[in-house]
């Protein structure tokens, strides 16, 4: 996540189809730019160097990537829920060549924007796809249906993460496209007492053997608002060095596997349809600077 900030006169701008606006302005932190949805950034992108992934919880998300396939440069069949400005298809794209994807975004007026302003790489195998993400999964190519090496699942509506795409039912249909050693990577935002959390864990462990959590160790103590990442897989997850890579920065994270994330969800009711709810609103003063 990012620090709000208001529009700036000339930035490349799109009213969105289902209300607000979106954005692209240049990193104020970094090389690069920002896509910036109703004044929140969502996604950071560096055309002249796809691998600099700058928020932290992508750079987690990159870590576990680059330990999926038999090397680092496999290419891999992978399905993005939400995108943004497809930093990770991008990263895969480039690190992985020959890599075939499929994005799924909601709004069409947002990715025409970033088509427009922050166009992918040449060559890049990137099919996106308009729509509702959990309508979406439903129209994937048969040929995709338990071959998929990786599904992404970050999705957002404003600042939180819609109810229809938190249940155990949602989770059953991504693990029919995961193939026996694909694994699925869910952006978790949550706040102190990690409620949400842990119900979205205990949910995730209903439907695979295998499951980590890689956060801020703040974050994973519930004492701050922060973004976890839910890692889930049917076999054994590729972490053995993430630990390592994780604590080494540039943001420095915990990994909590086995015991410790059973133990983390314990208690925690799991997410149907008939109860789901989104994701919770961080405050406001979060953002800003």
């Amino acid at each position: 996540m990012g620090r709000s900030r208001g529009r700036e006169h000339g930035n490349p701008q799109a009213r969105l189809d289902h209300g607000g606006s979106a954005e692209i302005a240049a990193s104020e932190f970094t090389s690069g730019f920002e896509l910036i949805v109703d004044g929140t950034p969502q996604s950071h992108v560096d055309l002249d160097d796809p691998t600099h992934l700058h928020f932290e919880y992508i750079v987690r998300m990159g870590a576990v990537i680059d330990q999926l396939g038999a090397t680092a440069s496999a290419p891999l069949s992978a399905v993005h829920l939400g995108a943004g400005a497809m930093t990770l298809p991008r990263y895969i794209a480039t690190t992985r060549p020959g890599s075939r994807q499929q994005v799924i975004e909601w709004e069409a007026p947002l990715v025409a924007l970033v088509r427009e302003h922050l166009p992918l790489p040449r060559g890049a195998a990137i099919r996106v796809r308009i729509g509702d993400a959990r309508e979406g999964l439903s129209r994937m190519p048969p040929a995709l249906t338990g071959h998929c090496d990786l599904v992404v699942s970050d999705v957002f509506s404003g600042a939180q993460t819609p109810a229809h795409l938190t249940s155990i039912e949602f989770y059953r249909e991504i693990a029919g496209l995961l193939s026996p050693t694909g694994v699925l990577l869910v952006n978790v935002a949550d706040g102190p007492g990690l409620a949400f959390a842990r119900r979205q864990v205990a949910t995730v462990s209903n439907v695979f053997r295998e499951v980590a959590l890689l956060a801020d160790a703040q974050v994973l103590k519930g004492r701050r608002f922060g973004n976890l990442v839910l890692v889930a897989s049917t076999s054994e997850l590729p972490t053995e060095w993430l630990p390592r890579l994780l604590a080494a920065g540039p943001h420095p994270a915990k990994i909590a596997q086995g015991d410790e994330v059973a133990a983390f969800a314990r208690g925690a009711a799991i997410v149907t349809d008939a109860d789901a709810v989104a994701s919770p609103r961080p405050d406001s003063g979060l953002f800003l600077k």
